[in-house]
């Protein structure tokens, strides 16, 4: 198979990824609404419908996991030549994937002591990444004007780190704050 064809499923995961999210986010607000408006049997069905929503995100994200190391015997730096051309080659619409906020998320937190207020580490992340980030991810959401798809991106990511360890999920409200697991993980990413 050839990289171009590895590329095109790897970036249909990243679509189907994105569409999932509109929908989550779109739930969320509908919960929201419905919370403040005192509906909480809609406000109730909508947190239920945006689990199940994130259970089938995580089953795509292992896809995309498992697809990715179906070619893990390529070497390394062959595919990271590929993913940054893939990346100039994305056609328009494609917002850069979760997984390239990672690093520079946990390098931020890092940086910042362990821990940070959401703010203070998104920006933070969007300097390390500012030569990553494309015009696609600096638009708005679709389903929230106020949100933008990096920024919403991210913060998917952080969710993937909370589940894997490698961020704390009991950290304080607007705080985000990297793990022994996270720092160990970053660790050895440094030393490959």
């Amino acid at each position: 198979m050839s990289a171009v064809d590895k590329n095109e499923v790897n970036e249909a995961f990243e679509i189907l990824l994105e569409e999932i999210e509109a929908v989550a986010n779109a739930l969320n607000e509908e919960g929201a609404q419905a919370f403040r408006a005192g509906d909480y049997n809609k406000a109730k069905s909508a947190i239920e419908e945006a689990t199940r929503l994130a259970e089938f995100r995580e089953k795509v994200k292992g896809l995309q996991k498992e697809w990715g190391g179906l070619f893990a015997s390529e070497p390394r730096a062959r595919k990271e030549k590929g993913r940054r051309r893939s990346r100039a080659r994305l056609p328009r619409g494609l917002r850069t994937p979760e997984d390239a906020f990672r690093r520079p998320l946990l390098e931020t937190l890092v940086e910042l002591g362990g821990s940070a207020p959401i703010g203070e580490v998104l920006s933070r992340v969007e300097q390390k990444m500012k030569d990553v980030l494309n015009e696609y991810d600096r638009e708005p959401l679709p389903s929230d004007p106020r949100a933008v798809r990096w920024r919403n991106t991210a913060q998917w990511c952080r969710n993937t780190l909370v589940r894997e360890g490698l961020m704390k999920g009991d950290s304080p409200y607007g705080i985000w704050e990297i793990s022994e697991q996270g720092y160990k993980w970053l660790t050895k990413e440094e030393n490959q």
